[in-house]
């Protein structure tokens, strides 16, 4: 056991993983820490309006740079990397302005059919939280390409301590909705400047080719990116979006705070280990690919890794989730508990998806993604539909919601394998 352990750390792959997992180990940690007294001081209802603008703006910072971020990671020239970066940081310019047009211009609308007044003050700030989102995007991706996951690790830390502690700090004074929505704008930009005040030495190096490739030529050669995978994310952040901002409109704002406490748990192993092995998992699929090793079996690995530890964190949410979530967070979120019990079927697939995701922009299959996410998107909302409509009941609701989430990402997954297999095929 020890020399298979000995064996295991020497691998590459392995070491960022768990580089990558320390740094979101020690954020998460940090996270729960303040968390007792976050949700003790501000309630599920200031939860509410902060979730409500945290779903506004994620439905369109994903988009921000139109998905060719993503694609920084690819070229194997570093030259057309950084020509990437740069049109991915124009365009985020753009998508700002533009959001910021439709906001001054359809506020009320909005404010109205979410049947929520106290957001229209913090509208404006989501062309700001876009805009920062959209150049973090770039950041991550850079040193995604640049293997710097100890800056990343470091870096996500140092953003949680900060983050959360300020929440805290302030919320003693000022336990009020604004505290937590200016400050999740602000964390943006703070972990962006964290990630590039620690990777100055990246982002001084110098190219051995001096001619700058064409913006023009790599938005139109990476064309796919904003055709495909642009219009998936941004559906794909409505979807992640929409349960919120309906949970608040059709039974208050409260309801959105049990489901946004909710998710932020369950996000614990997803940001602990998932990502961690998603963000390793791209660049490894990618360089696989081009030395044409088989996917499918890379894919296959990764998924039932990930399977095996996801059980035990989101098995005890669905045994013990209303003492869980009433013990840590106070009397007031036992409800949230019970929602956690059946979101976290949901959690526990889309937690052990994430080679699947990584692996379709190198399958070549965005085309799929999008359709797979519309119909994700349908019959997500129509189960938060049916359970107002119908049942009436916030509960029943989200119980919905989270099992057509666990049956479409297993289809995701068995899908991404058998296209895997097909791929393999080509390299006999």
């Amino acid at each position: 056991m020890k020399e298979f352990l000995l064996n295991l750390s020497r691998k590459k792959f392995v070491r960022n993983v768990f580089i990558m997992a320390t740094g979101t180990a020690a954020a998460q940690g940090v996270m729960m820490l303040f968390s007792p007294f976050i949700t003790r001081l501000y309630g599920p209802e200031i939860f509410g309006v902060q979730g409500v603008f945290m779903s506004i703006a994620g439905i369109f910072a994903p988009i921000a740079a139109l998905a060719y971020p993503i694609a920084i990671v690819l070229p194997r020239k570093r030259e057309d990397a950084k020509g990437l970066a740069k049109l991915s940081l124009y365009i985020t310019v753009v998508i700002t302005l533009l959001v910021g047009l439709i906001l001054f211009l359809f506020n009320q609308p909005l404010v109205k059919w979410l049947q929520m007044e106290e957001i229209t003050s913090y509208l404006y700030l989501i062309p700001i939280f876009i805009f920062f989102s959209g150049f973090l995007q770039v950041i991550e991706q850079w040193l995604i390409r640049e293997n710097k996951f100890s800056v990343s690790a470091k870096s996500t830390f140092l953003h949680a301590l900060l983050l959360q502690g300020s929440k805290v700090g302030v919320g003693f004074f000022y336990p009020l909705a604004s505290v937590l929505v200016i400050l999740s704008t602000a964390g943006q930009a703070l972990k962006a400047v964290l990630m590039i005040g620690m990777s100055k030495d990246t982002w001084k190096q110098t190219d051995d080719n001096k001619n700058n490739p064409s913006l023009k030529v790599l938005a139109k050669e990476h064309r796919d990116f904003p055709i495909y995978r642009a219009p998936q994310v941004f559906i794909d952040g409505f979807s992640q979006s929409l349960p919120v901002i309906l949970l608040a409109s059709f039974f208050g704002p409260a309801a959105s705070g049990f489901f946004t406490i909710c998710k932020t748990v369950l996000a614990i192993p997803t940001k602990l280990i998932g990502k961690a092995v998603g963000d390793v998992f791209y660049p490894r699929i990618t360089e696989a690919a081009n030395n044409k090793e088989r996917l499918s079996d890379l894919i296959k690995k990764a998924t039932l890794a990930l399977g095996g530890i996801g059980i035990i964190p989101f098995g005890l949410i669905i045994l013990l989730g209303p003492w869980l979530f009433e013990l840590v967070f106070g009397a007031d979120w036992e409800r949230a508990g019970e929602y956690a019990r059946w979101l976290a079927l949901w959690g526990y697939f889309k937690f052990i998806n994430q080679p699947s995701v990584k692996s379709l922009a190198v399958l070549g299959v965005q085309s799929f993604h999008l359709g797979y996410t519309i119909i994700t998107f349908v019959v997500r909302m129509a189960a938060l539909t049916v359970g107002y409509y119908v049942f009436n009941n916030d509960l029943v609701a989200v119980a919905l919601f989270g099992v057509t989430g666990a049956i479409l990402n297993f289809l995701l997954i068995f899908i991404t394998l058998r296209i895997s297999k097909r791929f393999d095929s080509q390299f006999p």
